[in-house]
């Protein structure tokens, strides 16, 4: 059961209470008249309610939410159209609050309707309240009055939230960049924390000859891939590993033959993943922990890195395909293009001769996509065999999520660096014209919340959407977001 406002409206209209209505500090609560509801404008739910609040009788408007926290996250306390309310009503306090503030400042009783129910009423209302309450994760404080909005406006707004997004991305990733260049140069080895680099490294200017090394720009993508590959439970650790296992360190091994078992080898090694106990059920299992370890131990003493704990990743409430066993397998293949097929140089390549937004899309995704193979095929975790075989071990949609958050800002941040103006702004109309296949809750429910359903999957407003949420709508936020701006005022 879902509680549904116009049934909300019916208890309220019809005041089916068992017993006389009372605020949290035991004022008698009359309602004389429940007011005309208000089933065309944004505002209230009550227009022109009459109510008697112990000896004071209020003539306003009412507000009937399901949760005593929909007056925030709905927007209500910062919007005019609220501030004529003399009785917020709910049917859930979860943390017991007994009134709300409008924008003015005025301070509403609240009260809960389910003290005033009958008991088989309030049980039925408090799963359906526990489901609603489970569907708020991505609520929007304008979800009631965005209408308010034209679809044009709303696009204008998302496609400058999207360029926006894209350019924080390249200036973040300029500035990890620069760190890897002064690294270099000091020698210094990862990790290290960013104040410790001194007025060195914060007052140096930089040229483009700086940047002219292809070793740190293979290094910067394989970090950003690994860490998009642990997704948000793992990044961190990912993240870790991929600087830990640097380039520099596989580069050493990239002339053998079997390179590719190498780059295995040394991730799950240093992961700390490889199970410490050698007995094992399946003797697949067996053939490749021995192939793991017996490769390490050729190469592992050019190794100065640290090595990590089991205890550091996360499986928990993750799909299997995004267990980070399969990640990092599927990740070692991508690295191995990387390096060998060297695929930055490629990307730059492609941009000179290419301008085709279908040619360049089909050929990025082709070279991001990595299948399934080998022991990981069957394998979700060590020693225990997949029920479904793994077709891939990055998909189509995390190619896409790769290719719009690391190839694309990476691109256009090296166009810039080395002055080419035209090849640049190719990546930026390339990013504004993509079309990604990936889907994601957020942006499902944003565009479900604006109306705007057919453009989710092109990139920019994709991208839009997300910066909107992250950047206003949950920091609530509304008075400086520009679709809030033309609601609440």
């Amino acid at each position: 059961m879902k509680v549904r406002e116009k049934f909300l409206y019916e208890i309220w209209k019809e005041k089916k209470f068992i017993k006389s209505l009372s605020t949290a500090d035991s004022q008698s609560i009359e309602i004389i008249d429940p007011g005309l509801q208000n089933k065309e404008l944004a505002g209230p739910d009550f227009h022109n309610a009459r109510i008697r609040i112990g000896n004071i009788t209020y003539l306003g408007d009412v507000e009937i939410d399901t949760s005593h926290s929909n007056w925030k996250t709905h927007g209500h306390y910062i919007d005019n159209k609220y501030n004529k309310v003399i009785l917020h009503v709910v049917l859930s306090n979860e943390k017991n609050k007994n009134y709300v503030f409008t924008k003015e400042g005025r301070k509403v009783q609240s009260i809960c309707l389910v003290d005033f129910l009958d008991e088989n009423f309030q049980n039925s209302l408090r799963n359906a309240i526990r489901n609603e309450r489970n569907d708020r994760t991505f609520s929007m404080p304008c979800s009631e009055s965005n209408s308010l909005v034209t679809e044009k406006e709303k696009l204008d707004i998302l496609f400058d939230l999207g360029t926006m997004r894209f350019k924080n991305k390249t200036k973040k990733i300029f500035d990890r960049l620069k760190e890897m260049v002064y690294l270099k140069k000091m020698n210094i080895r990862e990790p290290i924390v960013r104040y410790d680099f001194g007025d060195d490294f914060f007052n140096k200017k930089f040229s483009p000859n700086d940047f002219d090394d292809e070793v740190i720009w293979q290094q910067l993508v394989y970090e950003m891939i690994f860490e998009a590959l642990g997704y948000s439970k793992n990044k961190d650790i990912m993240l870790k590993l991929a600087k830990a296992v640097n380039i520099e360190f596989l580069k050493n091994y990239s002339n053998k033959e079997n390179f590719d078992k190498i780059i295995e080898c040394s991730l799950f090694n240093v992961s700390g993943l490889i199970p410490s106990e050698f007995s094992f059920n399946d003797e697949a299992t067996s053939e490749y922990v021995r192939g793991l370890v017996e490769t390490w131990d050729r190469v592992k003493e050019n190794y100065d890195g640290p090595t990590f704990s089991p205890e550091s990743w996360h499986f928990f409430k993750l799909r299997p395909q995004n267990f980070p066993t399969v990640r990092i397998s599927g990740g070692s293949r991508l690295l191995q293009r990387i390096i060998e097929d060297e695929l930055i140089k490629k990307f730059i390549n492609l941009t000179h001769s290419e301008s085709k937004t279908k040619k360049v899309t089909n050929y990025l995704r082709n070279i991001i996509i990595v299948k399934g193979g080998d022991y990981w095929k069957n394998h979700f975790t060590f020693d225990k065999i997949a029920k479904e075989e793994v077709k891939y071990f990055i998909g189509l949609s995390r190619a896409d999520e790769i290719i719009v958050n690391v190839i694309l800002p990476v691109l256009s941040l090296y166009f810039e660096i080395f002055s080419e103006p035209d090849a640049a702004r190719s990546i930026k109309n390339l990013y504004i014209n993509y079309t990604q296949k990936s889907s994601n809750q957020l942006v499902n429910k944003v565009c479900e919340t604006l109306n705007l359903t057919e453009m989710r999957k092109k990139s920019v407003y994709y991208q839009g959407m997300i910066e909107l949420f992250r950047s206003y709508c949950v920091k609530e936020k509304c008075l400086e977001c520009k679709i809030g701006e033309k609601v609440f005022n």
